[in-house]
């Protein structure tokens, strides 16, 4: 097929004016993560076949696809034409066009997410300690409580001592059993900067009344200064909601814009057939296993927040999510609605038939087509680390020169 182009201040207007577009590097992620445009969602061409129904539910959605001089532009547009898509261009020159037209590149994996988290920082000051200072804090037996919001796998492949497994969304949720005495200080970190950020700010924008700080750099700042790690850790927050919560995460998410929806609503939304509409279940796994609702696709709130790009490549798409309790829809869809997107909650709907079953898990790609997280793993080199977190300390400033990301912060 002949598929027609279009230029980088086509795809840069679509953008700003928030028009549906899905911008897909149709690269491996190894080579994605060394350079893309900032709201470039990454489907290498060799899995569109496994991936497009689930990220393009839309068939005539606007497909932008680009390379950087590989030559794979014509076999993906093939394939997506094959699976019945409709609406398929390429961007003229690929990648070097769009460096060729002054637009701003960027590194690494869920970049505007990570972005996004820097900006949060920037905005609110979001408090936090050095690992020096939480190991001594560890140390003296202190009053503190240390919240792990990786995915469990990375909590227990690798964390800093004592400290609890409680993902992501689920902070709002479990703080007041994590740490039921006021005086007890939170301390919240991830592997890098991103989630830590996001999850100190989460409990702050919530009001726990706790002192919460983020153990600045994560476990890789842990590493570096060289202090020790668990391996194999199993230890989990229960559920527990400190005075005010669920009202304060609805609040939170009426000041970020979020609406929130009945089923009645829910049906006139997915009758609009000309917008593309993402539906994710909020809570955990085994919940989600245990009964969902149809249609719902599994994606943890905290991951949601950070992986966006993955879960929803088709920037201006709008997004439904759902949680039986409502705190953790209400603080995921706070936070993608300060990340530009349209996003709803469902307000009911679990007293009706549910699925049960496990959530849909794609096929890993080849690892050597994998990008390397400097974060990920106990291996990584003390080199790569800093690197990645120098990165991270420069994006505030990409995002200032790249101007197109219309993130605001509550």
């Amino acid at each position: 097929m002949t598929t027609p182009f279009v230029t980088p201040p086509d795809i840069r207007s679509a953008l700003l004016l928030r028009q549906e577009i899905a911008f897909l590097d149709i690269r491996h992620e190894a080579a994605f993560a060394t350079a893309h445009p900032l709201f470039a969602a990454n489907m290498a061409a060799d899995r569109i076949a496994l991936e497009a129904a689930v990220r393009l539910p839309r068939k005539d959605v606007a497909v932008v696809l680009y390379d950087d001089g590989e030559g794979l532009v014509a076999q993906a547009a093939d394939c997506l034409a094959a699976l019945g898509y409709s609406n398929i261009r390429a961007l003229g020159g690929g990648l070097k066009a769009w460096r060729d037209a002054g637009y701003e590149i960027f590194q690494d994996v869920n970049s505007y997410a990570k972005a996004f988290g820097e900006l949060v920082e920037a905005r609110r000051h979001t408090p936090s300690l050095s690992a020096d200072e939480v190991a001594a804090l560890i140390e003296k037996k202190a009053n503190i409580a240390i919240l792990d919001v990786r995915r469990f796998d990375e909590y227990a492949t690798m964390n800093i001592p004592g400290s609890l497994s409680v993902p992501g969304a689920e902070l709002v949720l479990r703080a007041g059993n994590a740490a039921p005495d006021p005086d007890t200080t939170i301390v919240v970190n991830c592997a890098g900067r991103t989630r830590s950020i996001i999850g100190t700010q989460s409990l702050i924008n919530a009001g726990v009344p706790n002192k919460v700080r983020a153990l600045r750099n994560g476990t890789m700042g842990w590493t570096l200064a060289k202090h020790g790690l668990e391996r194999g850790s199993v230890r989990r927050g229960g559920i527990g909601l400190f005075e005010g919560a669920k009202d304060n995460a609805r609040d939170v998410a009426y000041r970020a814009g979020v609406r929130h929806l009945g089923v009645r609503d829910v049906a006139a939304l997915e009758a609009d057939i000309d917008r593309t509409l993402y539906r994710f279940d909020v809570r955990d796994e085994a919940e989600y296993t245990a009964g969902h609702l149809p249609g719902f696709h599994h994606y943890p709130g905290g991951q949601l927040v950070q992986e966006i790009d993955m879960a929803a490549p088709v920037r201006g798409a709008r997004i439904l999510l759902t949680d039986d309790k409502g705190v953790r829809a209400d603080m995921t869809a706070s936070w993608l609605a300060q990340m530009g997107w349209e996003v709803y909650v469902l307000e009911t709907g679990y007293a009706g038939l549910l699925e049960a079953g496990p959530p849909l898990v794609l096929p890993k790609p080849d690892p050597s087509h994998r990008y390397r997280r400097p974060y990920e793993g106990t291996e990584s080199a003390e080199k790569a680390m800093q690197a990645y977190l120098d990165w991270e300390f420069g994006l505030v400033e990409q995002l200032r020169r790249d101007d197109s990301h219309g993130f605001f912060v509550i």
